[in-house]
């Protein structure tokens, strides 16, 4: 039985789908590349360790009060936050909680459709080394100088009319998707494309083990020194990951969780969401790592493995070290196209549920049609996105708010620490203080899934610990000097 829900009363047509469309919408880019980069510069073992604490322990109840929340309201994100305020007898404005996170997730979308335009762009790189058209794409990679191989990011960032155009393809291919809808659109993608990103993560994970330095990826990322679990930037390091790779703060979940009906059992369901996520993160860099170092000179590796050089992460890692490594490697050309699709099925999957919590508040608020909606939030973000695109090349030099954590940022480096480290904590915040302290009590205990002492436990975390964790994140993004 699917949930009646916002935006024309669709839902998912069963617990799969909505497990499959919330894992989609939490595995992207960041996923990919953000987690096996961390890992590796904060104490390998000691933050995965810590990592899956996080997960445990903030994470997964962050995620089950945001998935309680929309099942309840079974409405936009906003909407369910204010119906349950309501039945609760409290103020309206609790569903800021909902309406910062929905602004957040837009925003991301601005710049994550950018990122995923260059994602294309290398598909079609490596799909003209094996002999697809190239013209666009400038030649066979196989042909490239190692240098030349570098030279591809930075010449897409200089190329503004090549750069538009892959953002616009992909925009349009994300507004297509949500503006069929629930079922016919966001579920579809995630059936279809979801299991597809898995056989292809698996088949690439296997190569990286037999052809690249998987036992240096091994140390790399799963050394264990125990001095670090106490570090606090490894901590911190490892709270704001725990957050940031479960899509908490920006409204998917509370949006997602309105679309799932009323006989999943959300804890279980949200158990099953975060391991899924959590285990993407950490096999992305046996996936990734072996690959990248079996590219590297001896003396370098051996410089990273003992921690005296930085292995190159995020943007970095994705666009130039593993395009190297791909030209360098056994049937390199076909596995990096492999790998750059692998990665636009995981960004496509991110970026549906980024529109669809804007889109389904439009419908939800203004009783308009969906491909209104979509149309016109789609096309706000394709032009915010595409003003932010220009802080690679001519307008880097544009610093419009240069204080505190924004100094020295150009319009792409600003809307990405606005929402990472403001605006989805103060979501997630209010979302675990509404759950824990506001919310009528017989209400969310009849929506959680869960009773006895696993109740007990969780609502002690959602009350005391996610809250201080959650602010203790907020403070020390906002002001980093205070580690010292």
């Amino acid at each position: 039985m699917a949930g009646a829900a916002a935006a024309g009363g669709e839902g998912w047509s069963s617990r799969w789908a909505f497990i499959l469309a919330a894992v989609g919408s939490a595995v992207g880019l960041g996923n990919l590349v953000r987690f096996p980069a961390e890992a590796g510069a904060n104490g390998g073992g000691a933050f995965v360790i810590f990592y899956i604490f996080c997960v445990l322990l903030i994470g997964l109840p962050v995620l089950l009060s945001e998935t309680l929340l929309g099942r309840h309201g079974q409405r936009s994100a906003i909407e369910s936050v204010k119906k349950v305020a309501a039945e609760s007898g409290a103020s309206q404005w609790w569903s800021l909680a909902a309406g910062v996170g929905m602004v957040a997730a837009f925003l991301v979308l601005t710049y994550y459709s950018v990122l995923a335009g260059w994602v294309i762009y290398f598909i079609g790189v490596f799909a003209g080394d094996l002999g697809g058209p190239s013209g666009l794409f400038g030649g066979a990679l196989s042909d490239y100088s190692v240098e030349q191989v570098q030279g591809i990011l930075p010449a897409l960032q200089a190329d503004s009319s090549t750069m538009l155009l892959m953002h616009a393809i992909f925009m349009s291919i994300t507004i297509f998707a949500v503006a069929r809808g629930v079922t016919s659109g966001i579920e579809k993608v995630a059936v279809w494309l979801m299991p597809s990103f898995f056989i292809l993560f698996l088949g690439i994970t296997i190569y990286g083990a037999f052809t690249g330095a998987f036992g240096a990826a091994l140390e790399f990322l799963f050394a264990f020194d125990p001095s670090r679990l106490l570090d606090p930037n490894v901590q911190l390091s490892a709270l704001g990951q725990a957050l940031f790779s479960l899509s908490l703060g920006s409204a998917l979940m509370i949006t997602y969780g309105a679309y799932a009906s009323r006989d999943v059992n959300l804890a279980k369901t949200s158990a099953q969401i975060a391991s899924a996520d959590t285990s993407v993160a950490i096999i992305a860099g046996l996936a990734i790592f072996p690959i990248t170092f079996a590219a590297l000179a001896p003396e370098a590796l051996a410089a990273v493995l003992a921690g005296e050089e930085q292995v190159q992460g995020g943007l970095g890692l994705l666009f130039v070290s593993l395009p190297v490594a791909f030209q360098t490697m056994p049937a390199g050309g076909i596995i990096g196209l492999l790998f750059f699709i692998m990665v636009f099925f995981a960004a496509l999957t991110s970026s549906v549920a980024l529109l669809e919590a804007s889109v389904s508040w439009a419908v939800d608020r203004f009783k308009i049609a969906r491909w209104l909606a979509t149309a016109i939030l789609g096309g706000a973000a394709y032009l915010i996105g595409a003003w932010a695109s220009f802080s690679f090349n001519s307008q880097a030099e544009f610093q419009p708010l240069d204080f505190l954590i924004f100094s020295g940022q150009p319009v792409f480096g600003i809307i990405d620490e606005l929402t990472a480290k403001i605006m989805l904590p103060v979501s997630a915040l209010l979302v675990a203080i509404f759950v824990g302290w506001v919310a009528n009590r017989q209400l969310i205990d009849s929506e959680n899934g869960i009773s006895g002492g696993l109740h007990r436990v969780w609502l002690f975390l959602v009350r005391w610990l996610c809250p201080l964790v959650i602010t203790a994140i907020l403070l020390f993004g906002l002001f980093p000097g205070l580690l010292g």
